[in-house]
């Protein structure tokens, strides 16, 4: 059988983010979850999966801590998971992900769709759905919101910032798809407590063909500091409104907003 190849990220949870007080960034109480974006992925692979009579399928490339993530996704109607844990995901930019997950890919074999997330909910860089397709010689589709399989051929509906484009490609393709493709839903009971009993299996890179000294990525962050909306609290009370609204206009002007 065929398989529909989700590929999807586990991330820190972002409402345990927290500021300290020069504006670094403490993560180190942060609970980690499956991107909120993959969910949606995930949900339309196994959707895509029972047109296709495919197998669905996860991949994911993290930390070691990547383990984790394999009972939620599971649970969410994947069949099996195969993941990669290497200490080089945590500083992984686009293109080094999309090479693991490539060969990783390739290593699961005989797949007639790959669907990633438009993006991940830590980054939203958007890269790695690109990449990937370059990198496996195959047609691409982004920003996808609704998709129908017709035979060996997908029809994409994608939402563009101006306009809504309808693409066909043929199948095997990757398309990374935007939130709105679907409702993803909570796992049951019935389908957590099923997950612990699907096959999972680790991948590691001399069975991927890779090297170590191929884990060096092409860019690095080099900080991050955490944003501060410093409000101006511009308070007019003097005057009549005619003339009140003639100095907020003057304002808005000096400060560049109209």
């Amino acid at each position: 059988m065929a398989n529909v190849i989700v590929c999807y990220k586990w991330v820190i949870d972002e409402k345990d983010i927290r500021m300290n007080p020069d504006r670094s960034v403490d993560t180190s109480r942060a609970q980690r979850k499956i991107s909120e974006y993959d969910k949606n992925a995930i949900e339309a692979g196994i959707r895509a999966a029972a047109k296709l009579g495919a197998s669905p399928v996860g991949l994911t490339f993290g930390g070691t801590e990547a383990k984790q993530s394999l009972k939620d996704a599971l649970s969410r109607g994947l069949e099996a998971v195969y993941w990669i844990g290497h200490p080089a995901a945590g500083t992984a930019d686009g293109l080094l992900t999309a090479r693991v997950l490539a060969a990783a890919a390739e290593k699961i074999g005989d797949y007639s769709l790959i669907v990633c997330g438009e993006g991940a909910s830590d980054t939203y860089a958007r890269q790695v759905g690109p990449r990937l397709g370059a990198l496996l010689d195959l047609p691409v589709v982004t920003a996808v919101c609704d998709m129908e399989i017709d035979g060996e051929q997908l029809i994409a509906t994608r939402k563009l910032e101006d306009c809504i484009e309808k693409v066909k490609v043929s199948l095997p393709a990757v398309i990374s798809v935007l939130p709105e493709i679907n409702e993803a839903p909570v796992p049951t009971l019935k389908a957590v407590l099923a997950a612990g009993k699907k096959p999972s299996q680790e991948f590691t890179l001399q069975s991927l063909g890779l090297k170590e000294e191929e884990l060096q990525p092409g860019t690095s962050v080099t900080g991050v500091l955490a944003y501060v909306m410093d409000r101006k609290n511009v308070i007019l009370k003097d005057g009549d409104v005619a003339t009140r609204v003639k100095e907020f206009v003057t304002y808005l002007k000096k400060e560049g907003v109209i």
